[in-house]
This record gives structure tokens, sequence and C-alpha cells, in this order.
């Protein structure tokens, strides 16, 4: 608890003012018990939300309520003294950051869901099942696909789809269980670093124009690093031999599900081209794109809806158990009321409460020490660190928000550093939380922790390989 208390702490002095706060205030709430009061209620709401697996809170319960409760205090402590209009333009300016990064989320985790429902990942699954690799090149295969994989798919997502694999031809080994989950962790940060669809942090720095999109993979070779090394040490401990043939399976995917992958990477492109030769912001292409799936949703809707009304027998893979005759066709909002919506208004809490604290200018006095005086080469590394212990998206908003004077190559860096330090622990990305419930048993806090010297190893090994390829 006290190495969770100081790693709050560091995450909280990094926390920057906004532009407000770098402006001459009408009320300094520095020094106030106000700031204090504020401080207080975000290291209790993240301590919450660090015990969710514990206790069983959903994680954007506790943040909505701090970022809630830091406004008012601030809305509050400004009013008393008769200024208003602040105030309510910082909110306004935290909400369409956290609005641009909501919708571009959203559009992703639909078609994700899309294609979850349509049986694209599970025939992925069943035909590294059913091809008989030996424990060690199933190692290699699931991690190298989870790295390839995170970068258009969330590293979440690919997590989960790797370690279900993992554990269907492994049941009879634990300990190849355990180190393919701690492989697939690593690989799906690895590979969602060097991305802006990879991971939040790297959409983050994109959406806010600090990065173009091209300049991200430049990670790709640190990245790759960051897999490989810990990966090669876990290769000589894992064990020999061949898991058992689970027998032959056939074609899973429903009708439409390969042209909305391909749906998908053309929402992609089109975020892209947005952004790069229009300088639209790049949700409203993801917008766009989900246009996109709607009119191809409502062709396939019409399409199922009329071979099942003419008798014909269920599409192959049709695992539906809803609607008419225990069948449901194609429908986009349900894929979109599947969101990750706990997710969702996590990041609100956080963005908001964030927010909150750098407006009130008290967390901006370490936040200059730590990018002036130590420079920010330790400060991005520390920063990767710190994120092993506190989940990364706070960290990486306090960050963009304090907007330090910083070449190209130091914001790869941080990029760079926030997106894989998460891996250091089982703890320290949403990837590994998930994993230690999904194999839960096999997958633990200590099996990892017992690998965390490789995984630090190539943590900076791939700082290194950036310093040299990027420096």
């Amino acid at each position: 608890m006290k190495s969770i208390l100081l790693s709050l702490a560091a995450v909280l002095s990094l926390a920057p003012g906004l532009v407000w706060a770098n402006a001459d205030r009408a009320v300094d709430l520095v020094a106030h018990p106000v700031g204090y009061i504020a401080i207080a209620i975000f290291v209790v709401a993240y301590l919450l939300v660090m015990m969710e697996e514990r206790i069983h809170l959903a994680k954007s319960k506790p943040m909505l309520i701090a970022a809630g409760l830091i406004w008012i205090l601030v809305a509050v402590a400004y009013r008393a003294a008769g200024a208003n209009g602040e105030v309510e333009e910082a909110i306004r300016h935290n909400f369409l950051e956290y609005a641009e990064l909501f919708f571009f989320l959203l559009v992703a985790m639909t078609y994700i869901n899309a294609m979850l429902e349509r049986g694209v990942f599970d025939q992925l699954r069943i035909w590294l099942l059913g091809k008989g690799f030996g424990y060690r090149r199933l190692f290699w295969i699931t991690g190298t696909l989870a790295f390839c994989i995170s970068p258009v798919a969330d590293n979440l997502t690919t997590a989960l789809i790797m370690c279900a694999v993992v554990m269907a031809v492994g049941r009879d080994s634990a300990k190849f269980v355990s180190l393919s989950c701690i492989n697939i962790v690593v690989g799906a940060n690895a590979g969602g670093a060097f991305s802006p669809f990879g991971d939040i942090t790297t959409l983050m720095v994109w959406q806010k124009g600090i990065l173009p999109f091209q300049d991200f993979f430049q990670l790709l070779l640190p990245s790759m690093v960051n897999f490989l090394v810990p990966a090669a040490l876990m290769h000589l401990a894992l064990p020999k031999g061949q898991p058992s043939s689970p027998g032959s399976f056939g074609n899973v995917i429903r009708p439409g599900g390969l042209v909305i992958c391909g749906l998908f990477l053309l929402t992609i492109a089109t975020a892209i081209s947005f952004h790069q030769f229009l300088h639209i912001p790049p949700v409203f292409g993801m917008m766009t794109g989900l246009g996109y799936l709607k009119i191809f949703g409502f062709y396939l809707k019409r399409h199922e809806e009329y071979h099942w009304n003419e008798g014909f027998e269920s599409p192959p893979g049709d695992r539906s158990d809803e609607g008419t005759q225990g069948r449901r066709a194609f429908d986009v909002f349900s894929h979109i009321a599947r969101s990750e919506w706990d997710t969702l208004f996590f990041f609100y809490g956080v963005i908001m409460a964030v927010g909150g604290l750098g407006f009130i200018g008290y967390l901006g006095m370490m936040s200059a020490t730590l990018y002036g005086d130590l420079g920010p080469t330790f400060a991005n590394i520390m920063i990767g660190v710190i994120s092993a212990l506190v989940d990364n998206i706070p960290v990486m908003f306090a960050v963009l928000t304090m907007n330090p004077a910083m070449p190209d190559y130091q914001w790869l860096l941080v990029t760079l550093t926030a997106g894989v330090g998460g891996s250091l622990l089982s703890i320290g990305s949403a990837a590994g939380v998930a994993l230690m419930g999904q194999a839960r048993g096999q997958y633990t806090f200590l099996s990892h922790l017992k690998w965390t010297p490789a995984i630090a190893l190539g943590y900076g090994a791939s700082i290194w390989v950036h310093y040299l390829v990027n420096g």
C-alpha cells in the first residue's frame, strides 16, 4: 500500500495546470483547503479504482464522483470570489477533450464488437487450434499476433483473444499458460505503442496534434525490442512437446464478417486522411466510418431477415440466441450498446478530475521541477515506471495538459514508455488485469512479477534503441 501511495503522489506531482492555470487566476487555491481536499478526493477515488478486482466496484463510479466533487469545490470557491467565467471555460475545454476521445473509441469498440459477433476472431482462434503447433511455437505465434493485432484493435481485446487460444491448447500445462499470458500482455502493450489506434495514450497524443500520424511508426523498432527481449528469455523456460490436437473445425465466420473487417480498415484510412490532408479532427473520420457500418448493416440485416423468412437454415456459425425463432439479424445499435461503457465513463472521470487539479494549479509545482530541473529524459522514463502501478491514462493526460517544451523524439519517448511501462507488473495495464481474471490461478501477479526483471531489461533496451534510431 505504501508503494501505491508513493506512486499516486508521483503521478499527482506530474499533473500539470491547464492553459488557464498558467494565466493569472482570480482565486489562488494552491495553498487553500479546497486544493488539499481535491487531491485527497482524487487519491481516494484512485485507490478504489486500483482495488476494483477485490471490492467489485466498477472503476468508473468513484472517478465520476471524484470529478464532480473536484469541480464543485472549485466552482464554489470561485463563486465566493465573484469569478465564474474561468471555471465554465475550463470545464468546457476539458469536456471537449473527452468528447473527441469518447466518440473515437465508441466507433472503434462498435467495429470490434461487430467482428466478434460475426465470428472473425473465433475463426482465428480455431485456425490456430487446428494446426497442431508445439508449445514453443504457439508461444511465439500468440505473442506475435498480439503484437501485430493490437496496433489496429485495442490491446485489451487482442490480449483476451490470444489468451483464449492459449488456455484452449495449453490446459494440460499451467507453466505454458502462465508464460504465454505474460508474453501476450507484453506483446499487446508493445504493439499498441507504435500506433495511434493501439493504445489510449497514443490516441491522446495524436488527437492532441503533438505528433503527426506517420511519426508514431518510428517507435516500431523500439517496440519490437521491448517485446522480443523478454520473449527470448521466457522461451528458455517453456515446456517442450506438443499439446493434444482438438480435432478439425470448420468455418464459423458469419456472413459479412470479412466485409466489416474491410470497412474497419477503410474507417481508419478515412480518419487518417481527414487529419493529414484536410486538418479535420480524426474523430470526424471515425464517425464517417460508423456510417459505412450502418449502411452495410442495413443491407446485412435485410439480407438475413429475408434469408430466414424464406425458410432457409441459419447462416454458418450463427450463434445468436435472441429474436424470432432464437435468431437475430445484424443490428449496429446492439454492438454500440455492448461497448465498454464502464471504461468510457472512467476516461471521463479521469480527464475531468485531472483537469480540475490542473486548473487549481497546485499540481504544477512539482512538474516544473521534474521537466525543468531533472530533464525530460529522466521524467519520461519515470512516467513509464509509474504507469506500472497507476493507469497510464491520467499520467499521459497530465503530460499533455502541461505540454512541456520537448523535441519530437522526447514526445515519442514518453509515448513509448507510457505504453509499455504497464507491462512491468500485471496490474499495470488493462490487458494484464483482464488476463488475471481470465486465466485465474495460472496467470497471477506473482507469476508475472517473477519475470519483471526480464521485462525491465526489454524496457531499458527499447529506450536505448529509441535513442539510437530516433534520438
